[in-house]
């Protein structure tokens, strides 16, 4: 290889480095925080025509119809809103004997359109990851994402609705076809602190 070819294939190399570089740098690294759903009164009542009780894995608090799931890890890019934010706790549902938990949720906006996915356990078997939830976003929602104090980001009034996946599932468990894909779920509120 000639002297010019290698400085050639150099510069080609740090221009690489350096695009990706520049990239990276409008990933934000998630390292805490909580994801708020307020329970829609068409969810707990289907829950409740069912005769199905809704709890929580800790450290999952429920307070009145409003969930909160504590945000333990994850990445998101600001210019695509692409990424993943890793949940703590979970929900159950228990009627009689059976009791399923859904848990360890993942909002993932990395595929065709946004979900959360989550690990299903029912009766204490392991049936595994799963997507649960289909999520809409507002239409006032832009990007590139915005944080607040160069640290936070929130995100508000994100629709979310039962997945088709997680709704014959629950069909399946619970013996009933009272479960349906986009059924309402609830509306979240993301507050992700990053570094």
């Amino acid at each position: 290889m000639t002297r010019n070819r290698m400085m050639q294939f150099a510069l080609i190399v740090s221009l690489a480095f350096a695009s990706t570089a520049l990239f990276a740098q409008n990933t934000v690294t998630v390292t805490s925080g909580t994801t708020n759903v307020a329970l829609s009164s068409t969810f707990l009542d289907a829950l409740g025509s069912l005769n199905i009780a809704a709890g929580v894995v800790y450290p999952t608090v429920l307070e009145g119809t409003t969930v909160n799931f504590p945000i333990g890890s994850g990445a998101i890019d600001l210019d695509t809103a692409l990424g993943n934010i890793d949940h703590q706790g979970g929900l159950t549902l228990t009627e009689g004997k059976t009791v399923v938990a859904i848990q360890d949720f993942i909002i993932d906006t990395t595929g065709k359109s946004p979900v959360i996915t989550g690990i299903a356990v029912v009766n204490g078997g392991l049936v595994g990851r799963i997507v649960l939830f289909d999520l809409a976003f507002p239409s006032s929602f832009k990007t590139p994402l915005k944080l607040i104090d160069k640290t936070f980001l929130q995100l508000n009034k994100i629709t979310v609705t039962l997945d088709a996946a997680a709704a014959s599932t629950l069909n399946t468990e619970f013996n009933t076809k009272g479960f349906t894909a986009g059924l309402s779920v609830g509306t979240a509120t993301v507050s992700a602190q990053g570094i």
